[in-house]
């Protein structure tokens, strides 16, 4: 199974590289985006042929390396 999880930061946390986007959009002429905030997706394959157990899996990666829990919220998703 593969597994894709995307990790974001959470609000309240400074973005600096989403201050660094949101003002390069403007320089192209990108008006009106703002609040910008960036993140990063992670795709891997599990050895599990059970839904289960490679979320369970995805769960005690992010909390042990893949995550900053005190910084970041991080959300899993089970693809076939």
């Amino acid at each position: 199974m593969k597994a894709r999880i995307t990790v974001t930061l959470k609000s309240g946390v400074l973005d600096p590289q989403g201050k660094a986007i949101e003002g390069a959009l403007a320089g192209l002429g990108f008006a009106g985006a703002s609040e910008v905030r960036q993140g990063k997706v992670i795709e891997l394959k599990l050895n599990e042929s059970d839904e289960a157990a490679a979320r369970a899996k995805a769960e005690e990666m992010c909390k042990k390396l893949l995550a900053n829990p005190v910084m970041e919220n991080y959300a899993i998703e089970i693809l076939a």
